[in-house]
């Protein structure tokens, strides 16, 4: 079989296939990319937070989470390409993968490091042109948000019990600075645990609480409202906050509605 070295984003040299027949997707956002790029019959296992294309989820096979995987249900689709992600994914879990199999290896926290991986991805799986595309289409779009509602200081929650914020150095950040907004906590490190007093003191103007991977409810904003009354408290989709790859194709017109909830709300 012909097989072609590329480097992951993790700087290792891989051997893949010249042409992947048997992918397996460790990364909802990159299940999501692959299907973007026009590819079907040659993803034969995703994980069971892979929602998007929610067809998929019944015609592919569920090899775990993000993680933990079933090493026997692996072994028996026989991926000739596994795609894994440096934070979704555990080291020990890809340390195992990767005796066995070819595993590609993505770290995105900016914009920049998300079109070198779609355009890397389509390149592994003979889509250049389609990643190109995609890549096009997130460009034009965030080069035309209208940030309405700039300069707002926020905070963008991802946890509870303990609260957990993400900070700097995260792709989360990368997208509330493209929104023009301030995170509060840009000064910590990624995913800090916060306490109240911590929120208080930081004042923030907004709350965003995130979809996931802690599903935050109506009654998460209720319970923050009791400590800061003055804050405008939100649900919001972390897809599009969190989901580098293809879904930044439509992440804009998420933002812009915000953007409008927050000036005209």
């Amino acid at each position: 079989m012909q097989t072609s070295t590329y480097k992951d984003m993790m700087g290792r040299w891989v051997d893949i296939p010249h042409s992947p027949k048997r992918i397996i997707s460790l990364v909802p956002s990159q299940t999501e990319l692959l299907f973007d790029l026009g590819l079907d019959e040659e993803v034969v296992g995703i994980t069971k937070f892979c929602e998007h294309p929610s067809v998929w989820r019944k015609q592919k096979t569920i090899v775990g989470g993000t993680k933990k995987v079933d090493y026997a249900i692996i072994d028996q689709l026989a991926p000739d390409l596994i795609i894994a992600n440096k934070e979704e994914n555990t080291k020990e879990m890809i340390a195992a993968l990767e005796a066995k199999y070819p595993v590609w290896i993505s770290d995105v926290t900016t914009k920049i490091e998300n079109e070198l991986m779609i355009e890397q991805i389509g390149t592994i799986v003979q889509k250049p042109q389609q990643a190109l595309l995609i890549i096009s289409k997130i460009q034009q779009t965030f080069s035309k948000l209208k940030c309405l509602s700039s300069d707002l200081k926020v905070a963008y929650f991802i946890w509870k019990d303990p609260w957990m914020v993400a900070a700097s150095n995260t792709f989360v950040q990368e997208m509330l600075l493209e929104n023009e907004w301030c995170n509060v906590f840009e000064h910590k490190e990624r995913y800090p645990i916060i306490s109240i007093e911590e929120l208080i003191a930081a004042n923030p103007e907004v709350i965003f609480l995130s979809s996931e991977p802690y599903p935050f409810k109506k009654k998460h904003i209720e319970e923050l409202a009791l400590q800061l009354p003055n804050a405008k408290i939100i649900l919001v989709d972390g897809t599009y906050f969190s989901w580098y790859g293809s879904r930044m194709q439509y992440a804009t017109a998420y933002f812009e509605e915000l953007h409008q909830q927050l000036y005209y709300g």
